[in-house]
């Protein structure tokens, strides 16, 4: 899998653009790709979603989409031809964070939750969260603090004591060998 781009920020430090595929090759003779999904939310891709293709956020609007393996198979308005959608390859696929809905009350988008301060059941600080791996089982926080040590959290009830968005803090208890 190709490394994620970082996504640009505002002066807030929040993205403006969140990943949502990443175009592979083109599929058949009428200009479909194959596009992997990097999203949680693959049924809000949809015949009609303007999206942001490449570095230069180059605005595309989906044409037809179709499910194919373990991705799926896309078409954008006004390109027909496989030559020409093949321009696109190895290229991200972005929306506008603006305009992705909000998650349901106690749900955070993963880039809403990085650079929490991080804090033990005492309210001793240990870091931020700089970045949310996803492991299959659950995810784990890595959590760096000003001299570059990284501590491990894995993302479970016994760990994760209370995160709270508005002071951006995340109370954490360490297991033991943590």
């Amino acid at each position: 899998m190709p490394a994620q781009p970082q996504s640009s920020g505002s002066p807030a430090g929040e993205p403006v653009y969140l990943v949502i595929g990443y175009l592979r090759r083109s599929h058949g003779v009428r200009g479909e790709i194959i596009m992997d999904l990097h999203t949680d939310f693959p049924q809000r891709i949809k015949s009609g979603r303007k999206v942001l293709v490449g570095e230069k956020h180059t605005p595309l609007t989906f044409d037809t989409v179709r499910p194919h393996a373990d991705g799926l198979l896309v078409s954008f308005r006004g390109i027909d031809t496989s030559e020409d959608v093949s321009k696109l390859r190895n290229q991200w696929v972005y929306v506008k964070a603006a305009e992705v809905p909000p998650l349901p009350e106690g749900q955070h988008y993963q880039y809403e939750m990085i650079g929490l301060d991080v804090v033990d059941e005492d309210g001793h600080p240990l870091g931020k969260l700089v970045e949310i791996l996803e492991t299959g089982a659950n995810d784990v926080y890595v959590v760096r603090d000003d001299s570059g040590k990284e501590i491990l959290l894995p993302a479970i009830p016994s760990v994760i004591l209370n995160l709270d968005m508005d002071s951006r803090i995340l109370k954490v208890h360490l297991l033991e060998g943590l």
